[in-house]
Formats: structure tokens, C-alpha cells, sequence
């Protein structure tokens, strides 16, 4: 990639620093707060199942990691990540290891002392540092016209280190998303600047870090297909086979401890797509969760049929942005399709997180410049939609906090409602001020004892409600179908009355000149 072509000030760097600086301070204060399962046995929660992990890669041999053992109980938070998550926690386990053997003593369960939760958080912290916010930063300093403003780059920036759903997770609840999304900025960085083998490497490696990535593949699939059957027959060939073999050599150098037999291999597919785990992880902001008010799918349908449904339901969704992006493979479509597979996939794919809503506003951070009060508008309701999640694990605080923070960035600097229409800026408001009474109500109001539920559904219909809406947004713009015109057109109309007003004005100016004329020559 050439990046020397790029020149940016003293300031500009100054400044990144400064953002950067301030991005670890906000997240290390996250960190001072609660995480996933805190005190809660017997599962404790997602802090306890990468300690674990770390636990189990450091103290067995790869080939067992996947398998239920003696020494791998895998009913307590047994691997179900792909192999590079597993070499993470080894390389964080033998860190521990030298720091404090009882860290990641085998057998260990429940651990939450002090220096092994210092410990747990500097790990994330790590990767913060030497992977998403360099990342985040390439991307819009590489990415984009060289005439844009270095105003706009730090703001994009700002928005994307910033935002408060994958802080409050990573720093807060507790997971290493920093890490496969980062890997999957790079590789849509790669294809921006036409790097395409890179990207597709990057990919890779994001996939085999966790498997909800797969949320992407089928965009990168197309747009590389499209770009392929659009090329010279002999130029399409050389490129498969390149990419081809990119792909198969980085999953099989991944993959080689545990393909020593047919037995393995299918151990850690089945560790990677349990079926059994039911259609969705609590109340979490899908089509599937908010219909069941109605439509007790769990009672009509068993878990495998249900599965089905949902696999046949997802793909027919995935089709339009699908066959589009073949057709048109380009980088804007790219980007678009990218946050409407990552969309299609949350609302209606089987077993569903609150948390893998990231997936999708991701790469809606990165089209920020294009659609600020969209974008803006996303990212604040899937806060909102992960609020029960983030309740339990006591980080209200620090999710009022970041919320506000992130709330004054983004009306100071990125002005969504500027130039809007006042009907989507009365839009915007009232649907946050809902969102903001939910809140309100969740938090003070205690839950009928009949309906112990009653909020959190309130929350996910609501947020399943935004996030259909915002898949159809981006679904037209990938598709370049002209949508409704989000300007103020009362401004517009100004501006064309301006207009008017000016050629009418030099017309006159015109007239005037030439009766002059007339007048003196008589």
C-alpha cells in the first residue's frame, strides 16, 4: 500500500496523540468497574471463560483444547473460538504464567482477585494499543481523498475509538472484539487501497479469531468474485489461484495441530456452531426475540428446525446486497454491503448476542463522513439495545458516562442534524427521547412480577424496530436508489431563492446597461 503519497501536519499528529492518550484514560476507567459473571458461580461469566481459556491452552496439548477431557470439562466454558483466539489466550497465558502461576493454576475456577483482574484488563488494554486504535487511525488517514481535511480525519477517529458499545464490552463487560475488528478494518483498508491478497490474509485471520465474521465473508466473497468474472480470462485466473491459495495456506497453517484426523477437526467445527444452544441469547434486539410476543417459536418449533428457519430466512435476506455487489463491486458498495450482511445476519441468523450487534456498526462507523445522522443514530441505539447486558454486569455508570462523553463529541463536531430536515431531526429526537424514558424506566421502575421481563423486551423490540429501518437505509444506499432527501429543504429553497434572486439581478444590471447605451446614442 502506498502510504509516503499521504502528508499530514505536526499538529495532526500531535493531536492523534492526544486522542489516543485520551481514548486509554476513558478505557482503563471502564476497566475500574464491573465485568461479566462478577461474583456469580458456578459460571462466573465471560471474564472467567477467557482466564480459562488461557488457563487450559498454556496447561494441554493443542489437540486436546477442543475435546472434553478429565482435565477439560467443556461444559465449564470449554473453547468455542476459533484457533487464533486459542493462541491469543496461550501467549496471554504464558505472560501469566511467568507473572503468577496461579493465574492459570489447572483446575482453577472463579478467579477474581485483584492483581488477576489487573492482570485480565492490561491484556485488552494491550491490544487497544498495539492493534484497534493504530488501526482506527490507518483507516481514515489512508483510506480517503487526500483532499479531505485533517479536521474530519481526527473527527472519524475520534468516533470510532470513542464509541461507547465496544469500550463498554472489551474494557467493561469484558472480550478481545478489539482484536478481530481490528483485523477486519485492515482487510477493508487492504481492498480500499486495491491490496487485495493482503485483505483477503487479513480476513483470514479475523475469521479464524472469531467465527461471527463470518457476518462479513459473504461481502468480501462478492465484491472479490464481482472484480474476478469482470477482469481478462487469463488475469481472473492468476487472481483466484492467488487468492486461492492466500486462503487455503492461512487456515491450514491455523488449522495444523488440529487436522490430524477426521475426529479432530469435526471437534472443533462442533465446539465453533453449537446448534444446541438455543435461537437467541437472552433478550437480545432480533426479529426473532421481538416477534415471539406473539409467535412462540421456541414451543412451535424444535431447536434444529428452528435453525432451518433461520439459515433459510437469513439467506434470502443476504441475496439482494449479495448478487448486487457481484454485479457492481465496487469499494462504496463494498462498505455498504458489509453493514447490511452484518445487519441481515443479526436480525434474523440463530443463536444471536446482544454483543455481536458491534459487527455491524463497525463498519457503519467507517461510512461516517457519508451518513453522519444515521451512523450517529446507530451507534447510540445499539448502546441501548445491549443496556440489560451491560445493567448485570454493573456498568451503568460507566455506560452514562461514555454515552454522554460520546453524545457531546458527536453534536459539537460531527453536527448530525445539521442541515437536516426538521421532519428526520424530530425523528431523531423523539426516538431518543424514548429510548432515553425506556432507560429511565428500566433503571427505577421495578418489573411487574408477572412480566419480569417486561423491559428488556421493551428495549429489544424497540432497538429491533431502529436496526430493521437502518438495514433498509443502507440496503438503498448500496443499491444508489435515491431516498428520501434528508436536507432541510427550507434551506434549499433559500438557496435556490438566492439563486433566482442573483441571475435576476444581474439581468437587470444587463438591462440597465444596454438602455443607457440606447439613450446616449440617441
Amino acid at each position: 500500500m502506498e502510504f509516503s503519497t499521504y502528508n499530514y501536519s505536526i499538529s495532526f499528529y500531535v493531536q492523534t496523540t492526544l486522542i489516543v492518550l485520551a481514548t486509554l484514560t476513558l478505557k482503563l476507567s471502564v476497566s475500574l468497574w464491573g465485568h461479566s459473571g462478577q461474583g456469580k458461580p458456578p459460571m462466573f461469566g465471560d471474564f472467567e471463560a477467557q482466564r480459562h481459556w488461557m488457563e487450559i491452552t498454556v496447561n494441554l496439548p493443542a489437540e486436546d483444547w477442543y475435546k472434553d477431557t478429565k482435565d477439560n470439562d467443556l461444559q465449564y466454558w470449554g473453547l468455542d473460538y476459533p484457533p487464533l483466539t486459542a493462541y491469543h489466550m496461550m501467549i496471554n497465558g504464558k505472560i501469566a504464567r511467568y507473572i503468577n502461576p496461579d493465574f492459570v493454576k489447572l483446575g482453577s475456577k472463579g478467579m477474581e482477585d485483584p492483581p488477576v483482574k489487573i492482570f485480565m484488563r492490561m491484556t485488552v488494554l494491550a491490544m487497544d494499543l498495539l492493534l484497534f486504535l493504530p488501526t482506527a487511525i490507518a483507516f481514515f488517514m489512508y483510506s480517503q481523498s487526500k483532499k479531505i481535511k485533517e479536521k474530519d480525519i481526527l473527527i472519524q477517529i475520534t468516533m470510532l475509538v470513542g464509541y461507547p458499545g465496544l469500550i463498554l464490552i472489551d474494557n467493561g463487560h469484558f472480550q478481545y472484539n478489539n482484536v478481530s475488528l481490528s483485523l477486519f478494518i485492515l482487510a477493508t483498508l487492504a481492498f480500499t487501497k486495491k491490496e487485495d491478497i493482503l485483505g483477503s490474509l487479513l480476513f483470514c485471520l479475523a475469521l479464524n479469531y472469531k467465527q461471527m465474521e463470518l457476518y462479513h465473508a459473504l461481502p468480501f466473497f462478492a465484491y472479490l468474485f464481482g472484480a474476478l468474472i469482470q477482469q481478462k480470462i487469463s488475469q481472473g485466473i492468476t487472481k483466484f489461484i492467488s487468492l486461492s491459495s492466500v486462503v487455503a495456506l492461512t487456515f491450514l497453517a491455523l488449522w495444523l495441530p488440529f487436522i490430524s484426523s477426521a475426529d479432530s477437526i469435526l471437534s472443533v467445527i462442533h465446539r465453533l456452531f453449537p446448534v444446541k444452544r438455543g435461537l437467541y441469547e437472552d433478550k437480545v434486539a432480533n426479529v426473532w426475540c421481538a416477534a415471539s410476543i406473539i409467535i412462540k417459536f421456541k414451543e412451535i418449533f424444535s431447536q434444529s428446525d428452528m435453525a432451518i428457519i433461520c439459515l433459510v430466512t437469513t439467506t434470502i435476506c443476504l441475496l439482494p446486497s449479495f448478487l448486487h455487489l457481484i454485479q457492481n463491486p465496487t469499494i462504496q458498495h463494498l462498505h455498504y454491503a458489509l453493514i447490511n450482511a452484518a445487519l441481515v445476519f443479526f436480525l434474523f441468523s440463530f443463536h444471536v448476542h446482544e454483543k455481536t450487534i458491534l459487527l455491524a456498526v463497525i463498519p457503519a462507523i467507517l461510512v461516517l463522513k457519508s451518513d453522519p445522522l444515521i451512523v450517529v443514530w446507530f451507534m447510540l441505539i445499539s448502546v441501548f439495545s445491549m443496556l440489560p447486558l451491560l445493567i448485570k454486569d454493573g456498568l451503568l455508570l460507566p455506560t452514562v458516562a461514555t454515552v454522554g462523553l460520546f453524545w457531546i463529541i458527536s453534536t459539537h463536531y460531527v453536527k448530525p442534524t445539521k442541515n437536516v430536515s426538521s421532519q428526520m431531526k424530530l425523528a431523531f429526537e423523539l426516538s431518543l427521547l424514548a429510548a432515553s424514558c425506556i432507560s429511565l424506566a428500566t433503571i427505577i421502575i421495578p418489573p411487574p412480577a408477572r412480566y419480569p421481563d417486561l423491559f428488556s423486551l421493551m428495549i429489544a423490540i424497540f432497538s429491533c424496530l431502529h436496526f430493521s429501518l437502518f438495514a433498509l437505509f443502507f440496503h438503498l444506499k448500496q443499491f444508489d436508489i435515491d431516498i428520501y432527501d434528508f436536507n432541510d429543504s427550507r434551506k434549499l429553497s433559500k438557496a435556490k431563492t438566492d439563486e433566482v434572486s442573483y441571475s435576476l439581478r444581474h439581468r437587470n444590471t444587463a438591462n440597465d446597461v444596454r438602455n443607457r447605451q440606447r439613450n446616449q446614442r440617441h
